[in-house]
């Protein structure tokens, strides 16, 4: 069994890489699908949201505007009160989700997508905590890959995503441009990765270095079934 963290900055690929791992044969849990399960109404996220920025985050469907809620995030420089309410129940969703895959399958390997491993860490520690699950990711991932991309290739994908008129573009690159400015610098995060995947563009480039990657990854699970050590 192998605990992989897979991240990247926002428009860096990671959807396409776990999307390869799974094919693969990798277990792959989104963490973003886990936020959204745990910021619906009725759970505990979603109360303490509304508590901390106001009803007007709030939906006419009376779920969560996740928009609106990102640009009281963002523009107000509230990341970290809104990401101290979610991460931690986040994480604990990782590890059940991880403990069920491991009691099906003990050689599995469970990929866990997120985009704020290092952040959780970084923004854990500026509060002041070090002993706990946040302030470490070592205690929660055996091995973390990286996926690299040009911030102008992130940007451009992003904004592709958010919409086609001139408004939509431009909100869409603010947006982006507002949650890099977030995240850590990738040649940080590569320097602390086990892996490192560079997504410049070329599909079938990526494909190849996953696929090298899962080589490694099953060898690893393998080897850690066996002797309970990666070294």
């Amino acid at each position: 069994m192998l605990r992989v963290g897979l991240t990247g900055g926002l428009g860096s690929g990671k959807s396409t890489v776990a999307q390869f791992l799974r094919e693969l044969g990798a277990e792959v849990a989104e963490s973003d699908e886990l936020g959204r399960a745990l910021m619906e109404p009725g759970q505990r996220c979603f109360t303490e949201i509304v508590r901390l920025f106001g009803p007007e985050v709030v939906g006419g469907d009376g779920r969560l505007n996740r928009t609106r809620l990102a640009e009281l995030a963002f523009r107000d420089g509230r990341v970290q009160e809104l990401n101290a309410i979610v991460h931690p129940a986040v994480i604990e969703m990782q590890r059940r989700w991880a403990n069920e895959v491991f009691a099906r399958d003990p050689a599995a390997v469970a990929v866990v997508v997120s985009a704020l491993i290092f952040e959780v860490e970084r923004d854990a520690r500026a509060r002041g905590e070090k002993d706990n699950i946040l302030a470490d990711w070592r205690r929660r991932m055996d091995r973390v890959v990286v996926v690299t991309a040009p911030d102008d290739l992130k940007i451009a994908r992003y904004v592709k995503r958010g919409g086609t008129s001139a408004d939509g573009r431009a909100t869409a690159e603010a947006d982006a441009r507002a949650r890099l400015a977030h995240q850590i610098p990738d040649a940080l995060k590569a320097a602390r990765a086990d892996y490192v995947l560079e997504n410049a563009g070329d599909i079938h480039a990526l494909q190849l270095q996953v696929k090298d990657l899962w080589g490694r990854l099953k060898a690893e699970s393998n080897k850690l079934l066996e002797d309970g050590s990666l070294k």
